[in-house]
């Protein structure tokens, strides 16, 4: 049996495990809801998240049947803005971890696997990186580049990102680069490119997978905060940090404006580290 087959049913016995951790099931049932939410946002958004119903009479509305969740300073719709922010607020979180995932665990695996002095500079440069705190680029970044488009966000949390992953990766190939079916495969000729994306890479997925899931729910909290203070998402487009900062001279009178994208930031951010920790769990119960 090959390595990838080999990981391929570990990880579906792994995710067999997960059914039996009900915390974990709840947050990826949660999280699954959110997507299918985003996904189909113009569909299900009740009003045009950018339209200002009524400037005067509808401003600041306390949440009714008409506007479960109120109404903003400018008289928009909640709930049709958190849905539509959803998409964009989840979709930065994704892509941008599995960019990062994706460029760390390239990066370290190709340290991990030459080793020697390959692997000392390679790793001084992440050390260097990690000294630096990711917030503080980011803030300096954004304010200097002035507004980003969401692409440019996704690249810019991303590229700040994959540090801790690849020294995961890089410790991981390490440990499989001496393993004897790997020798093997050496000794029958096998050439340096193929012995790492046929016999090492598969056994990263597991791990891998859990980082990247833990990565997201960062991400999230690190648009939320970057849009709140005005340098991410730019209005009038909705995300869930810049709905904050819209309610926030008036959260004592319209608290409703803050509290709704406030709480969805901390059960998904919530939610995603639940499942992150019941995926390391169910991928390798020796953690436990």
């Amino acid at each position: 049996m090959s390595e990838t087959v080999r990981e391929s049913s570990r990880i579906v016995a792994g995710l067999a495990r997960l059914r039996r951790d009900p915390a974990a099931v709840a947050a990826l049932a949660l999280l699954v809801t959110l997507v299918v939410l985003a996904a189909l946002a113009p569909l299900v958004a009740p009003y045009d998240p950018l339209r200002q119903l009524d400037i005067v009479r509808l401003k600041n509305q306390a949440p009714s049947i008409a506007h479960p969740l109120g109404t903003d300073p400018v008289s928009r719709d909640v709930l049709s803005r958190l849905l539509v922010g959803s998409r964009v607020s989840l979709g930065v979180g994704l892509l941008a971890a599995l960019l990062a995932t994706t460029l760390g665990a390239a990066y370290g695996a190709i340290a991990g696997w030459f080793g020697g002095a390959v692997d000392a500079v390679m790793m001084r440069v992440v050390d260097a990186c990690l000294g630096i705190p990711r917030v503080l680029v980011l803030l300096a970044v954004v304010a200097l580049w002035g507004s980003v488009t969401m692409p440019t966000l996704v690249l810019l949390l991303a590229g700040t990102g994959w540090f801790a992953t690849s020294r995961l990766a890089r410790s991981e190939v390490r440990a499989l680069r001496t393993r004897e079916y790997v020798q093997a495969a050496r000794a029958l000729g096998a050439p340096d490119h193929r012995l790492l994306v046929r016999h090492v890479l598969p056994h990263l997925v597991p791990s891998l997978l859990v980082a990247a899931t833990l990565a997201v729910g960062n991400v999230i909290a690190l648009e939320a905060g970057l849009s709140y203070l005005g340098l991410g998402v730019q209005p009038p487009d909705p995300s869930w940090g810049n709905m904050m900062r819209d309610g926030q001279e008036e959260v004592l009178s319209a608290w409703w404006t803050m509290a709704a994208p406030g709480v969805l930031i901390v059960l998904t951010v919530v939610a995603v580290n639940v499942l992150g920790d019941g995926l390391r769990d169910a991928l390798d119960p020796r953690d436990r």
